[in-house]
């Protein structure tokens, strides 16, 4: 286990993931009996159309997602070269720890023989089916074959999932699902798939998403026990108001009516989620459908395009809110206020560091001249008067109140590393210098963890609480401006252009290639989550 004792010097606890010493996944031979790839799931378990005559197909819902591309997005491939050219001695471990989650089943066949996950080496199918696997990124039967055991332990996060064995010797091994299955349809299942269906409730809780979606690195050159939260959207939704309330399933896998699980012997059941994994990242969805030859895509363009816009109904319709008051105050200038809500059960934005939301806020005359403008988005995908995408060292501050164009409200995670310098390295990174992501309801920032905790000036301002911000905009007008309309609008961007640009710095193929496709399409990598405006006639 010489590779896992290197990961752990990198990573720390972050590391092992299918461990061996569980019990759960020694009872099995490290073979492919273990996992098997989603086209033999996809051929029972699509065709299926609910009570409203919707198809709600499993199998072709799930291929069309990001959880099925995890291991072909070329921002990840970027990303994991880009950590292994800064910390080369580290290539190794870095490539095992990115694999967990983004070629899982690959990732966990190594683990049980020993041996470190590899990334790059199946990018190029050298290791035949066990490639297949891993690129068949997170299939059916990671989630369906995770045990429960350890669900919402700190030894389940960083990919520290379990599969079962099992349940006697000889016995195939089960997969989970959410229903009860009578002994007939199980021994069809079992005969068709090598695997027996098994009710498993655990497999729509909170804590199965939590085993990926929780996230920390050791940086490099570490301090034993020191480790970064890279992502943390579980502790996130844990600390707020939605914990025992609506699981990440019921936002993310919203249930279909009434429908069948499976196209032979099917009956309709209460209760099928839809596996169309609605997340925040419909601007890559675009790119792996745009680049699909590059990247060996080979899900219809018309289902990525379809989840794309149904990733998008649902950042428009289920994340944010605004609201907007508009007065003159006693010196002539126009105050208005804007108040952000936000609907998620996390932070928003949550997940990997790179995503960032803001307000743009724009003045107009009757004529439709720009009178003031503040968060305007660019071309090249920046935000004009963000400091740090004109500065990679700089970032935007926090703001309560906004005066001048060249400020904006920009809610994002921003990273250090030990010389408390700006970075986009994630093996670099020691520390937030800010954090002001808006908070869910019910999310109380005063006793929020380390893990979780509000960074930077938006800790100490009272309208920067759960659920919502205000800022404040006090703009001055020339006399005579007349009739204005105020529009402001909240935009988001799963990758901000500075995580983007500093890969430029980087020559790899991989590298090169995200570089070269952010860039042409830069000028849509943004979309508005929500909008309002107020018409007033000045006097």
């Amino acid at each position: 286990m010489a590779g896992k004792g290197r990961l752990a010097a990198a990573l720390g606890t972050a590391v092992p993931l299918l461990t061996i010493s569980t019990g759960l996944f020694a009872a099995q031979a490290p073979d492919h009996a273990t996992f098997t790839g989603s086209a033999q799931c996809i051929a029972c378990h699509s065709n299926l159309v609910d009570a409203d005559g919707e198809n709600v197909s499993i199998g072709h819902g799930w291929r069309s997602t990001m959880m099925a591309h995890s291991a072909r997005d070329p921002y990840w491939q970027a990303s994991v070269r880009r950590e292994m050219l800064d910390h080369p001695a580290l290539h190794r471990d870095i490539e095992d720890t990115c694999s967990t989650c983004h070629m899982p089943m690959a990732r966990a066949l190594a683990a049980a023989r020993g041996e470190p996950g590899r990334v790059f080496a199946h990018l190029d199918g050298e290791f035949g089916q066990e490639s297949v696997l891993a690129l068949d990124g997170v299939s059916c039967t990671v989630c369906h074959r995770m045990d429960s055991a350890n669900f919402g332990e700190e030894s389940s996060f960083d990919g520290g999932f379990l599969i079962a064995a099992g349940m006697s010797a000889g016995t195939a091994p089960p997969v989970y699902g959410p229903f009860d299955v009578d002994d007939g349809r199980r021994r069809v299942m079992s005969s068709a798939s090598g695997f027996t269906p098994e009710t498993g409730v655990h497999i729509q809780q909170s804590e199965l998403c939590a085993t990926c979606h929780t996230l920390f690195t050791r940086p490099a050159g570490a301090a034993p026990g020191e480790r970064f939260p890279e992502q943390v959207s579980y502790l996130e939704w844990r600390h707020s108001g939605y914990a025992g309330e609506r699981s990440c399933q019921d936002c993310h896998m919203p249930e279909a009516a009434a429908a069948p699980i499976s196209s032979v012997l099917g009956e309709p059941r209460d209760g099928l989620s839809r596996h169309a994994f609605r997340g925040g990242n419909a601007f890559m969805l675009r790119l792996l459908d745009r680049y699909r030859d590059d990247l060996g895509i080979t899900a219809p363009a018309a289902e990525l395009q379809g989840s794309a816009t149904v990733t998008e109904a649902h950042l428009r319709n289920d994340t944010a809110r605004l609201q907007m008051t508009l007065a003159a105050d006693g010196n002539g200038d126009l105050v208005v206020d804007v108040e952000v809500h936000n609907l998620a059960g996390h932070k928003l934005p949550t997940a990997y560091p790179s995503r960032r939301a803001w307000l743009h806020l724009a003045v107009r005359d009757a004529d439709g001249r720009v009178l003031f403008e503040s968060g305007a988005l660019r071309a090249n995908g920046a935000i004009a008067g963000n400091d740090n995408d004109a500065d990679p060292l700089s970032y935007e501050p926090h703001y309560t109140e906004i005066s001048r164009p060249g400020q904006v409200q920009i809610y994002e995670p921003v990273l250090a590393d030990r010389s408390g310098s700006v970075t986009t390295g994630l093996l670099n990174a020691v520390r937030y210098l800010k954090d002001n992501r808006l908070l869910p309801s019910g999310f109380d920032k005063a006793s929020a963890g380390a893990a979780i905790r509000v960074r930077g000036a938006a800790g100490v301002d009272p309208d920067f609480t759960a659920g919502s911000d205000r800022v404040r905009y006090r703009i001055t007008l020339d006399d005579g401006a007349g009739e204005v309309r105020v529009a402001a609008r909240l935009l988001f961007q799963s990758i901000g252009f500075r995580w983007a640009e500093n890969l430029s710095r980087y020559d790899s193929v991989e590298t090169n290639r995200f570089v070269g496709y952010y860039r042409a399409n830069s000028n849509v990598s943004a979309m508005e989550l929500a909008a309002t405006g107020i018409t007033r006639h000045l006097h």
